[in-house]
């Protein structure tokens, strides 16, 4: 930590490190969607809540920031996995065939 610091990479590391975070968090909602659903939302807004206690708690910069990144992407991932699901039935994504009946999809198929 001792380089980034005195190199003034802190900044940088910080972009990367949320780059990948928001990149991880992508196809975690189409998978979550597709295998749970919307029901999975309440899961996403518990990582937030403690996302945002642990970057509280945290005191050097470079890891709180990270958390704060973690927790409110956890929070944004719960429109998403809303959102995914209107994808799902404009047919954007595939449909979980075990679940058609929360799409509507039983009505559409016959």
């Amino acid at each position: 930590m001792e380089f980034v610091q005195n190199y003034n990479l802190t900044g940088l590391l910080i972009g990367i490190c949320t780059f990948l975070i928001i990149g991880v968090f992508h196809p975690v909602v189409i998978k979550c969607e597709y295998h749970f659903g919307t029901r999975c939302w309440w899961i996403f807004l518990l990582l937030g809540i403690s996302g945002v206690l642990a970057a509280l708690y945290v005191r050097e910069v470079f890891w709180s920031s990270l958390l704060g990144v973690f927790a409110f992407s956890s929070l944004w991932t719960i429109l998403e996995i809303f959102e995914q699901r209107e994808r799902v039935k404009k047919g954007w994504f595939p449909m979980n065939p075990k679940r058609k009946k929360e799409y509507g999809a039983d009505k559409a198929m016959k």
